[in-house]
């Protein structure tokens, strides 16, 4: 999905950036320093996820690491926010409302998230039956059979929690234009990082709907105007991605998963030998395929689990972020100490 932008203007690489973009908006040098450091960071951030193989987009291990950097990114905005000194009073209410219904939006998308993993995980049941059975003395066809089976409609199932997160990113993509900002200099410098924060979110989930849902109904081709310097960094990393997971799509593979896609092309060569029965010719075939199944499901047990670990990561972010700014808005303070990461919140995060 693309959301229509105004027209990207030429970015020129003399001169200093921020003096160009702020003129006439008096921004002190240590806002302008502020502002540098932060958008700096997330351009290092985004050509670091980009994959160095394209065979690696979609693999656990990569989604692992773009919600890592994801928490990272959220994690750099709560310190520039506290940097800013910018006490909530400032704040518009519009900002308010927008990042209270966004950070709800998500949560929702985190939890989604993992009921999609821990249903994806669930799958091993079925592997570790099918082992069980072929790995024996005696060998259990028909019970390896079943679980073959088993697998197979258990992952092309749909979790309709995923279905949700169709329309919440849509939401969530309705909010992603730059706000006017008149008399603030630092609701300038707030009002841009946001923007980079979110467009790299939107982008980031928006994969992961596309790789659990089966669907590149979500998938978002967001436009970065020139004038950000981390517009070329995102363009480069959103075209690798999103043209390889379009790829994947196109081959109409069961799951697009890469680690998933290794255990179903195993499991195709099984099933047609344990729904036959085995011959003497097929017996060394079964013993090679049952142990890259037993591997490949382990990786996949692991790669889940650390993926979640990822996601309940971020979910703690968003929601600290969230209930620190609720808390500065009763108390009428400033949003300094109270808006970076806390381990407080217990039995909060999704598990």
């Amino acid at each position: 999905m693309s959301r229509q932008q105004d027209p990207q203007r030429p970015f020129f690489s003399f001169g200093n950036p921020f003096q160009m973009i702020y003129k006439g908006s008096n921004l002190s040098p240590k806002l302008l320093d502020l502002l540098k450091t932060f958008e700096v960071t997330l351009a290092e951030r985004l050509k670091k996820l980009k994959p160095v193989d394209r065979e690696d987009v979609l693999r656990l291990s990569w989604m692992r690491y773009a919600m890592e950097s994801l928490c990272a990114i959220h994690t750099d905005i709560k310190t520039l926010i506290t940097a800013l000194e910018f006490p909530v009073c400032d704040w518009d209410d519009k900002w308010i409302d927008v990042y209270l219904d966004n950070s709800v939006k998500l949560l929702d998308i985190c939890i989604a998230f993992s009921s999609e993993i821990s249903r994806l995980n669930q799958s091993h049941l079925f592997l570790q039956c099918v082992l069980h059975n072929l790995e024996g003395a005696t060998k259990q066809f028909m019970r390896a059979q079943s679980s073959l089976d088993g697998w197979r409609q258990h992952i092309s199932s749909k979790n309709p929690r995923l279905e949700n997160c169709f329309a919440i990113m849509d939401s969530l993509a309705e909010t992603i234009d730059l706000p006017k900002i008149k008399n603030s200099a630092k609701g300038k410098v707030l009002m841009r990082a946001m923007y980079g924060v979110k467009v790299v979110t939107l982008f980031i989930c928006s994969i992961f709907i596309a790789a659990f849902s089966g669907s590149m109904k979500n998938l978002m081709d967001l436009h970065v105007p020139e004038t950000f310097s981390w517009a070329e960094a995102f363009t480069d990393l959103r075209a690798s991605v999103n043209n390889e997971i379009r790829n994947i799509y196109s081959d109409g593979r069961v799951t697009v998963l890469k680690e998933l896609e290794a255990v179903d092309t195993t499991v195709k060569k099984l099933y047609p030998i344990v729904q036959d029965g085995l011959d003497p010719v097929e017996a060394e075939v079964v013993q090679y395929s049952t142990s890259d199944l037993r591997i490949q499901t382990e990786k996949v047990s692991q790669g889940l689990d650390l993926l979640a670990k990822e996601v309940d990561s971020f979910f703690r972010i968003v929601l600290t972020g969230r209930d620190a700014l609720l808390c500065n808005l009763r108390v009428g303070g400033n949003v300094t100490n109270t808006m970076q990461p806390t381990d407080d919140i217990q039995g909060q995060a999704v598990r």
